[in-house]
């Protein structure tokens, strides 16, 4: 069916179905599950003024050669109308843990200083990223953009799209290394997002992990330093944990020449939310603000994506500590560091697999054992696949390490082993299903730390 010339689209652009409306785009794409050129009739039925498409449908559309590869050319064409017309700041951010949460408090700080478009959930990747672009508009000040990768290159297709005037670079981990086979490929793949800034963009750097400082000598303007270290331009002092593992820290900043301490209060849990909160401080200050409007807005940022270091106090005197949505070493050591500062009667963990590490898999899990053994938990369950090596890593024969053959089994167990005053941490990769136990715990409600 042909495109009528004076066509106008005032609606947002969306690629699924059940998400048109009145005078949008939707972007028929091929996925795993399910083809979405099956399913417009029923976008334009919901007021789809267009389809863009790789094959003819029963709707007025645009014919292309890849559907993803187009909807990236339109993001890349509407951000750059945007910036012509504007102000607009970009803000890209990767790393291989943390970089939801942070993205999600950067975008609660920048609010408060204009209005800011930032991704729903992770949406980080080839489509995901051009449909957070095309949710701006003209009064957007500033757009901030999660960028994952598990390969080469992943990361610089972003960059084409959206050109970065502030790179943030979190850490370099052990995340899908089955896609890229060393830590160092790892490091090279973030590195692509420094080198997709602008010509005087600016780089926000982890000055504690040294794969990550060593991007700086791709930056092709300014770099802001964060991290624990006293010659970082953005750093943390007198840090303390109070009895929910939340931090408060000093942020002591001299990004700009002049030397400022301002108090942070943060309301997420673990000592690892300083980092991310540090990186926060780099890329607003990159951006202009004043480091005690953002000292203040830190410690108003509250989380919002869900999965991650969700802590929620059941009626019957549980604490269920929900940060199931991925998992990965850095990440699994982090919630289990954080869950060992609680107060509890019994630490419970719930070790899902760790997905796509590759050939360092078994090792991995086995770290993970060791660790919970180590910070004192009283009770390891590790359903599935991670069972064998975490027992392994953890050293021990009784009672303490379970192995349930899958997650609906760790859940008959759970029902079982916990009792009031307990605290049971729940992480693993998406794919080990561990989030679905998160929620199976916390469906009775509860009250949220």
């Amino acid at each position: 069916m042909g495109v009528d010339p004076d066509l106008l689209v005032t609606g947002g652009v969306v690629t699924d179905s059940r998400l048109a409306g009145p005078g949008s785009v939707f972007v028929a794409v091929r996925g795993e599950r399910t083809d979405g050129h099956d399913h417009a009739a029923s976008a334009v039925a919901a007021g789809a003024a267009l389809v863009i498409a790789e094959r003819p449908v029963d709707a007025p559309h645009v014919l292309v050669t890849d559907s993803v590869t187009a909807l990236g050319e339109l993001a890349r064409h509407v951000l750059a109308v945007l910036r012509a017309e504007g102000e607009l700041r970009v803000v890209g951010l990767t790393g291989s843990v943390g970089k939801t949460t942070t993205k999600d408090v950067l975008a609660q700080v920048l609010a408060q200083a204009g209005p800011t478009v930032a991704p729903r959930e992770s949406f980080n990747n080839e489509i995901g990223l051009p449909l957070t672009v095309l949710s701006a508009t003209r009064e957007t000040r500033y757009l901030v953009l999660e960028m994952g990768a598990s390969g080469p290159g992943h990361i610089a297709y972003l960059t084409r799209i959206a050109p970065l005037d502030v790179a943030v670079v979190l850490i370099v981990g052990h995340a899908h290394m089955g896609g890229f086979g060393s830590i160092d490929a790892v490091a090279r793949a973030k590195a692509e997002i420094v080198a997709g800034l602008r010509a005087d963009g600016t780089a926000v750097l982890n000055a504690d992990d040294r794969r990550v400082a060593s991007m700086a000598a791709g930056a092709p303007g300014p770099v802001v330093w964060f991290g624990r270290g006293e010659d970082a331009d953005v750093r943390a002092g007198d840090i303390t944990l109070d009895e929910q593992a939340r931090p408060s820290f000093v942020l002591d900043t001299d990004a700009s020449g002049a030397r400022t301490r301002h108090r942070v209060r943060l309301a997420l849990h673990g000592e690892h939310q300083v980092s991310n909160a540090l990186a926060v401080a780099g890329a607003a200050l990159a951006l202009g603000l004043d480091p005690g409007f953002v000292a203040g807005a830190l410690s108003e940022a509250h989380r919002v994506s869900a999965h991650r270091m969700a802590v929620t106090a059941r009626p019957d005197g549980v604490t269920v500590v929900d940060d199931a949505y991925n998992a990965n070493p850095d990440s699994m050591a982090a919630a289990l560091r954080a869950v060992a500062a609680m107060p509890a009667r019994r630490r419970v963990a719930v070790l899902g697999e760790m997905l796509e590490l590759g050939d360092e898999t078994d090792v991995a899990h086995e770290e993970a054992g060791r660790l919970a053994a180590e910070l004192g938990i009283d009770v390891v369950v590790a359903p599935g696949p991670a069972g064998p090596p975490v027992r392994r890593g953890d050293g021990t024969d009784g009672p303490r390490v379970h192995t349930p053959t899958d997650v609906d089994a760790a859940a008959a167990l759970l029902d079982e082993l916990l009792q009031e005053g307990d605290l049971v941490l729940l992480k693993g990769s998406n794919g080990s299903g561990v989030w679905r136990l998160a929620e199976q715990l916390t469906e009775g409600g509860g009250a949220e730390w």
